[in-house]
């Protein structure tokens, strides 16, 4: 199961953005018939993906509602550009 509602609703706006333009390149006309299948063999694995995350994001959303899984917080602690956590330069001799 993926980590958070997040990653599942990333990878599924990645995958239709795919299945669009895979399914421009499916009905080109200026391409050869062994292409275009190609294209929609593609499009074919795609909407099985697009639907597996479908079917995760689901599941994961009912089981956060009915209190099954509970979703861990992850803080960001970034050092940089924080002037208490640089180390003064050493002075050249």
């Amino acid at each position: 199961m993926a980590e958070t509602i997040g990653w599942l609703c990333d990878k599924l706006s990645i995958i239709e953005l795919k299945l669009y333009h895979m399914r421009e390149q499916a009905e080109r006309a200026d391409v050869s018939e062994s292409f275009r299948q190609l294209c929609r063999d593609k499009v074919s694995v795609m909407i099985e993906q697009r639907d597996d995350l479908a079917v995760e994001l689901t599941q994961l959303v009912g089981d956060i509602a009915a209190g099954r899984v509970v979703p861990k917080v992850y803080r960001q602690f970034k050092m940089y550009n924080d002037p208490q956590y640089r180390v003064p330069a050493k002075e050249s001799t």
